[in-house]
């Protein structure tokens, strides 16, 4: 049988087990008043537990183990934290701890109380192989339940993307275009070259772009340049014009370039080589003043769309590298990507925004950009779409995404609604 202390866990905390004449390994009436609060941190499992042992009634924190000897093979002993501990839960009391029963702390053993079928219905899940764990139950649940717990995840999801928004604005002294610029780079990079390009805009500050924001082939030459992608001995007179430019800038700002090695063109659509993505990233501060700003101000999905579809410059029409020819054809940002910097960029930054200034309108903005944008079409979503798990727009999409990698991959049904539900369901 497949146990787990995490199924113990929640089986304590929800009461999933037979408290008729409940008693400590010594026999005394055990009566839980209070399970206790779960502790996320270091420490005991459950905290401000209330219990009735014999005729006293203890306050204090529960620790719980598959077996009594964990207390010993965990060293809980030696930590001042576990000083409180009022009651020790154990699935099996396979040895006495001494050093407990000293302080008078007992030990309660639930394995005969938990339901067997529980116990299976857990097991089921934990050994699927499939693409979630419950891929063979989820025509059981119902779709309100659906409703409500990606109406949870997308929060949760947005929480996640928030972490590394807020590192940078403490590190930027609260620069929320500075942040925006480097986020939006990582997000045109791709999770190929995201770490490359916003590498590029870290060497490349807002201040400088400024001082040559009218001039396109200053600001490809800063981007490029900064980019390492101007070492080479060129053919076409464009490289060589943006090589020129950048030799003075650099001089004129002692700018380091990044290496030209970090940068992967294998096994890659052309559209998305890093070349165009500099190019674009480029024409979008040579349109756009004060990025962070218009995207607070645009007030729907279409105007952000309009704002962020930006086509690269003339050069890249008939080139999707430098010195290499290729069929005419424009180098615009297309609709699909452009939508995914809106929900990878700018809906995170309005929700930090808004919760930091104290504005819910700009975090209601942005749930409500990903109830209109269409649904994110990838591997993930359409193995969750053959599963019958609808999304019909980016807030399911995005929750789905987020289900897949923090619940099902890690194997946390007892943290998932869906998984809760079909270990309970008749």
């Amino acid at each position: 049988m497949l146990l787990s202390e995490k199924l113990l866990q929640y089986c304590w905390r929800y009461r999933h087990y037979n408290a008729r004449s409940l008693c400590t390994a010594a026999g005394a009436p055990v009566e839980v008043i209070q399970p206790g609060l779960p502790n996320t941190d270091a420490g005991p499992d459950f905290m401000q537990a209330r219990i009735r042992i014999g005729d006293a009634v203890l306050a204090g924190h529960v620790e719980i183990h598959l077996k009594a000897s964990d207390w010993y093979r965990h060293r809980h002993g030696q930590d001042p934290a576990y000083g409180n501990v009022i009651l020790h839960v154990v699935w099996e009391n396979d040895r006495p701890v001494t050093e407990l029963e000293e302080k008078g702390i007992p030990a309660l053993e639930l394995r005969d109380r938990i339901p067997g079928l529980l116990l299976e219905k857990y097991e089921r899940l934990m050994e699927h192989p499939g693409f979630v764990p419950c891929s063979a139950q989820l025509g059981q649940v119902d779709e309100q339940v659906w409703l409500g717990w990606k109406e949870r995840l997308v929060i949760e999801r947005q929480e996640v993307k928030t972490e590394l928004l807020e590192r940078w604005l403490e590190e930027t002294a609260n620069d929320w275009e500075t942040v925006f610029y480097r986020a939006l780079g990582r997000s045109l990079g791709g999770p190929v070259n995201g770490d490359a390009l916003e590498g590029v805009c870290r060497a490349l500050p807002l201040k400088i772009l400024a001082r040559h924001r009218d001039q396109l082939l200053q600001l490809e030459a800063l981007f490029f340049g900064q980019a390492g992608l101007l070492e080479a001995k060129f053919s076409d007179a464009y490289p060589r014009q943006l090589q020129q430019e950048y030799r003075f800038l650099q001089r004129k700002y002692s700018l380091l370039p990044v290496s030209g090695y970090y940068w992967k063109w294998l096994r890659m659509r052309p559209s998305a080589f890093p070349s165009l993505r500099i190019a674009q990233l480029a024409m979008l501060m040579y349109t756009t003043d004060h990025l962070f700003s218009g995207m607070l101000e645009a007030g729907t999905a279409a105007r952000l769309e309009q704002l962020l579809s930006v086509q690269a410059g003339g050069y890249w029409d008939t080139h999707y590298r430098f010195d290499q020819l290729s069929p005419r054809r424009e180098k615009k940002l297309g609709l699909t990507s452009v939508r995914m910097l809106i929900i990878n960029t700018v809906v995170p930054m309005l929700v930090l925004y808004g919760r930091l200034k104290g504005m819910d309108r700009y975090t209601e903005k942005a749930l409500a950009l990903l109830q209109v944008l269409p649904a994110e079409q990838n591997r993930i979503t359409r193995r969750w779409q053959e599963l019958g798990v609808t999304h019909r727009c980016a807030s399911d999409s995005q929750a789905l995404l987020h289900l897949k990698k923090h619940y099902c991959d890690e194997r946390r049904c007892l943290d998932c609604r869906i998984g809760i539900r079909l270990i309970h369901e008749p």
